[in-house]
């Protein structure tokens, strides 16, 4: 079977006139990126500058679309915001921002400050940055970094990149670089849903192998950890393209070298990969690498032995399909596929990627699947033309978002998992399917589906 690609511009595969609105995309704008990346950290205070509508539209739509998650201490409700009204479109907003920014620092507990600038400042033309800049320069010495996103400026996974880029330019300097010592990048807090999770363990596998993990987002400590930055000998990113522009910047202005994969890495055979590159890369010992891979790999396909019997006789070989963001879509298509003998129909990438990590993406998805049937790959972020692409096809189970939720059973007759953004049908706090043990969570999770009396 030969696999097809399509994305988001063709019709072929619908039929219909795509026109240039989009039916509930999965993702939001530059400033919720930002946003919930700010809150990621711990430790790091976004200051909204903004209408009011902004930060409580991401706390319903971002913050509990990623695994019914609230927004923590500083986020939702919680977040200081300038809330522009009429009267500063015409007057400017520069001095209530000053004085939201001097009440904040006064009243909340946090090691950064992030300004966020939404759609309004940028339309009325405020100078954020000046405003910031007063602050930064005075004797308190205030951290603090401008993240300019307006909303039309992208989606949420670029502003995870406007926001790290805002801390090179306004936060970091040059330090000596550690040996061992790597940052992580390409999750992205919320829009990934298993993010705290993902973080969690990618650090305890590098740690495992005697490597220094700065993973950022999940971790307490938020301004010396990206003050730490420039002192990695390599960054990873656990993404096609999330990321690599800030990888890029870190490499010009520090001269940090890059490795990437195409996402977190699920199961055992993408993660004695991940160990085995990272481990070459960075110099660590061999035999520390195989010993863990060896452990690890045992452990996993024992236990695995415990649900063989629905494996193997209540559901042997299924097809399936799966809607999701690229980091996910790749780490499970493989895992099902290469690790529980599943066969993959269709798979729809939801996050729009750019032309340039398509190719990776359709070569993880075709050339490294152990298949004699390969996926259709779709490229789409309309909810109604993903519906379209699911109709007239074979598959069993669906892997995707809740918004595929009511429609699984009844339109497709499938058995339908969350594991993408928006997910409001499962709470997620540190579950994950990233490593070892990632895999054998995802095995479950699909076996508990349809796990009853053989």
């Amino acid at each position: 079977m030969e696999s097809r690609v399509y994305s988001e511009t063709d019709s072929s595969q619908t039929g219909e006139f795509i026109s240039d609105a989009i039916e509930a995309p999965r993702y939001s704008c530059a400033l919720g990126g930002a946003y919930s990346t700010s809150i990621g950290i711990f430790g790091t205070v976004p200051i909204l500058h903004s209408g009011a509508g902004c930060g409580i539209g991401q706390l319903f739509g971002q913050f509990y679309g990623g695994g019914q998650n609230a927004g923590g201490p500083h986020g939702g409700t919680s977040t200081p915001c300038s809330s522009l009204v009429e009267e500063h479109v015409i007057f400017g907003g520069e001095k209530k921002l000053s004085n939201l920014i001097k009440s904040t620092s006064e009243l909340v507990n946090g090691e950064l400050l992030a300004v966020i600038s939404g759609c309004i400042p940028s339309l009325i033309g405020d100078d954020v940055e000046s405003v910031v800049r007063q602050f930064r320069e005075k004797e308190e010495n205030i951290p603090i970094v401008h993240v300019n996103t307006a909303g039309f400026a992208g989606n949420s996974y670029q502003g995870y990149e406007y926001f790290f880029d805002a801390v090179i330019d306004q936060l970091l300097e040059e330090t000596p670089v550690e040996k061992g010592r790597v940052n992580i990048f390409g999750i992205v807090p919320f829009q990934h849903i298993f993010w705290k999770g993902e973080a969690r363990e990618i650090k305890t596998l590098l740690e495992k192998i005697g490597l220094k993990p700065n993973v950022i987002i999940g971790e307490f400590g938020a301004l010396e950890n990206l003050k730490n930055i420039p002192s990695a000998e390599y960054n990873i990113v656990l993404s096609s393209w999330v990321g690599h522009k800030t990888a890029n910047k870190l490499k010009e202005k520090f001269g940090t070298p890059y490795i990437s994969f195409p996402g977190v890495p699920v199961g055992q055979k993408q993660t004695a990969e991940f160990l085995r590159i990272v481990g070459k890369k960075l110099g660590a010992s061999s035999d520390v690498i195989e010993n863990l891979i060896e452990t690890e790999e045992r452990r996993a396909y024992r236990f695995t032995e415990y649900v063989g019997d629905i494996l193997l006789i209540a559901r042997p070989h299924p097809y399936f399909a799966v809607v999701a963001d690229s980091n996910s879509a790749v780490g499970i298509t493989k895992y099902l596929t290469n690790e529980m003998g599943y066969l993959p129909d269709i798979v729809q990438i939801t996050d729009n990627p750019p032309e340039e990590a398509r190719e990776l993406i359709n070569n993880e998805l075709t050339g490294n699947l152990e298949t004699p049937a390969w996926p259709d790959i779709v490229y789409e972020v309309d909810s109604h033309r993903i519906r379209q692409n699911l109709k007239d096809r074979s598959f069993l189970f669906l892997l995707a978002s809740s918004l595929e939720t009511f429609i699984a059973g009844p339109e497709f007759g499938a058995i339908h998992l969350s594991v993408a953004f928006p997910t409001h049908d499962r709470v997620i706090l540190e579950r994950s399917y990233a490593g070892f043990s990632g895999g054998l969570n995802l095995m479950e999770d699909v076996m508990s589906k349809y796990a009853g009396p053989l």
